[in-house]
């Protein structure tokens, strides 16, 4: 059995919130462990602030003022997808594959592409010429005894 679900959420503070509950009561009501659903619902509320805050223009009728959240629990893994209609990641000179800018221990900002690389197991940055950037990561799942979903 697996499980997958798509938002499109309007890029205010507000929805980071909802896609984390959303997913944390997927997790919870599927049977994933408590420690594999936090650490993939800080990656997720990371994912989503980058897009809130740098995912385009806002304003009335603007096409950048949403993104989209889409999360798969599929057997052993779980996947989720943020992508934005910003300007994308910067990509570093010389390379084809954008690359998230690091920041300094003391930064208030910018650590949070780094908390995601830390908390998946396998993460992906990537632009969509003319159209934003997305981020993509995935993490094997531990299961509650007498999980829903457990594979077998």
């Amino acid at each position: 059995m697996s499980i997958w679900w798509s938002l499109h959420l309007r890029r205010e503070a507000a929805s980071v919130p909802l896609a984390r509950r959303l997913l944390i009561g997927t997790m919870e009501t599927a049977g994933v462990d408590p420690d594999i659903s936090y650490d993939l619902s800080v990656a997720l509320s990371e994912a989503c602030a980058n897009a809130v805050e740098h995912g385009g223009e806002t304003g009335p009728g603007s096409a950048s003022a949403d993104y989209r959240v889409t999360a798969y629990l599929d057997g052993e893994k779980c996947r989720i997808e943020v992508a934005d209609s910003g300007p994308g990641f910067p990509a570093r000179r010389g390379r084809r594959t954008p690359v998230p800018a690091r920041t300094g221990a003391l930064a208030e900002h910018g650590r949070g592409l780094g908390l995601i690389e830390q908390l998946a197991d396998h993460v992906h940055f990537r632009n969509r010429p003319g159209r934003g950037a997305v981020v993509s990561f995935d993490k094997m799942l531990k299961w509650r005894e007498g999980a829903l979903l457990k594979v077998s």
